[in-house]
């Protein structure tokens, strides 16, 4: 546009000095000259004043031009208190959002069907935000810390009384019998499990006597039958003496662990060696990496895991925002006195952000920023004031030649 500007400057110069050849050919020629000599006049001056505000005309340093980068702090400045005093008053931005149903704004848009790839590409960037947040994490270090909030968490709970509340209440209920049944089972599949271990330590331990008449392999025998007979009599009567020895047992365990002081520390110590266990540190290591590897592979995973998730909920937050009245009305009201609050608190520190930022501008960044943005309008006022002070010179030429 400066160019084409200045290209008509030119030719209404050009125009000039070709029709002062031929004044005398018609008189439609001092028309056409008087056209050309005030077109020129007023592209001129409007050239003046446009090159003004950006820059000095020609390098020369005339007074009041240069006007943007000369006067640049105090425009920093008028551009902020405009900005407050017109945009981050709490009256002015109460009173725009009085009028927002931004709640049912929101809960339409995210509940249309028809959004398709917009409601897609919101799946999409969440997902991959959730996977990219994930991925930037340090294993090792967030395992670490979080194995230490853990740890202290844990250090700080009494864990004995509660296990013994627990147990007392679960005896009271009778739900300590399904416990002592898998007991018991499980003390049956471990004989079974070691049959051999246990004959060999009978043989081990019989005289040569014994092994030499046999009588060895029999005792072996009883012992095992004996075992297995007696695990299967207190499994099937719940009134067996070992049954009731066995729930004293844990009745005795509960009240221990509620008020004796050595059975609690005996737990306590158990449970800080459990913390403290490298082991178990480890482990806590793999369980989030495995963890965190699963996460990412289901956020990045497309049309299915937590992007499907995520589609699916904000398409239900949707439909209850656009259905909810009273929810509506106190999600607007939350956000027109966050807004508010934002602009009381913060709008000065906004609009001095603002004429902190231009200010730092150098004079030729904050020039060519404001003529890129307007500079096209303004070639165009030098256009126009090339064709009206032309059409301004024909009509003084013609009155005059009137008059």
């Amino acid at each position: 546009m400066r160019r084409t500007a200045t290209g008509l400057l030119v030719a209404m110069a050009g125009l000039f000095v070709l029709t002062g050849q031929y004044l005398g050919l018609h008189p439609a020629v001092g028309y056409v000259r008087a056209f050309a000599e005030a077109a020129m006049v007023g592209g001129l001056a409007d050239w003046f004043a446009v090159t003004a505000l950006f820059r000095h005309p020609l390098g020369i340093p005339i007074p009041h031009t240069a006007i943007i980068p000369e006067n640049k702090d105090r425009i920093a400045d008028t551009m902020a208190t405009f900005l407050q005093d017109n945009f981050l008053t709490p009256a002015v931005v109460a009173r725009r959002m009085q009028d927002m149903n931004l709640a049912k704004a929101v809960g339409e848009y995210l509940a249309a069907p028809g959004q398709g790839d917009t409601g897609a590409k919101l799946r999409s960037g969440a997902g991959d935000l959730i996977a990219e947040f994930l991925e930037t994490l340090d294993p090792e270090r967030l395992g670490t810390q979080v194995r230490g909030g853990l740890k202290s968490l844990a250090a700080r709970v009494d864990v004995a009384p509660l296990a013994g509340q627990l147990l007392t209440a679960a005896i009271a209920d009778r739900r300590h019998l399904p416990l002592i049944d898998s007991a018991i089972r499980w003390a049956g599949l471990t004989i079974e499990a070691n049959e051999t271990l246990i004959r060999d330590m009978i043989h081990e331990k019989a005289n040569g006597l014994v092994r030499w008449t046999g009588l060895d392999e029999k005792l072996a025998n009883s012992v095992l039958d004996g075992l297995y007979k007696l695990l299967a009599e207190v499994l099937v009567d719940p009134n067996h003496p070992l049954r009731g020895k066995l729930e004293e047992g844990l009745a005795q365990l509960a009240h221990n662990l509620m008020h004796d002081p050595e059975t609690r520390a005996r737990v306590e110590k158990a449970k800080n060696d459990l913390l403290d266990n490298p082991v178990v540190g480890r482990w806590w290591l793999s369980v989030w990496e495995r963890l965190r590897g699963g996460l990412m592979k289901s956020a990045r995973e497309p049309g299915g895991g937590l992007s499907a998730v995520f589609g699916e909920t904000l398409a239900d937050l949707g439909k209850t925002l656009a259905a909810d009245d009273r929810l509506q009305w106190q999600i607007n009201r939350f956000a027109r006195r966050t807004a508010v609050g934002v602009a009381t608190r913060y709008g000065g520190q906004i609009v001095r952000l603002i004429s902190e930022t231009v200010r730092r501008w150098d004079a030729r960044t904050l020039t060519d920023r404001m003529e890129g943005a307007v500079g096209r309008d303004l070639q165009f006022i030098r256009i126009n004031g090339t064709v009206v002070g032309g059409l301004v010179g024909v009509t003084i030429h013609a009155l005059d030649a009137v008059f």
